[in-house]
């Protein structure tokens, strides 16, 4: 469903990549406090399992920006 701002229509496109850049980002904020967590708890493995994750997550959110600058710019891929 297409959100409406003003003049401009945001597409279901933009508005489904800006919330999963949202959720993403969000997340790659929170897995400091579960690397600490697990570091607290002496889990190794969980660290680096976490920091992985993390990393991955970093990616996704790049990937996810640069594919909605182009939606952006061109309404599509």
């Amino acid at each position: 469903m297409a959100v409406s701002a003003g003049n401009q229509t945001i597409s279901d496109l933009e508005y489904d990549l800006l919330t999963v850049l949202k959720n993403k980002a969000e997340a790659v904020q929170m897995y400091d406090t579960y690397v600490q967590d697990a570091q607290k708890a002496n889990s190794q493995p969980c660290v680096e399992l976490l920091q992985k994750l993390q990393q991955e997550d970093s990616k996704h959110v790049q990937e996810l920006r640069q594919h909605l600058q182009e939606v952006l710019q061109k309404g599509k891929m």
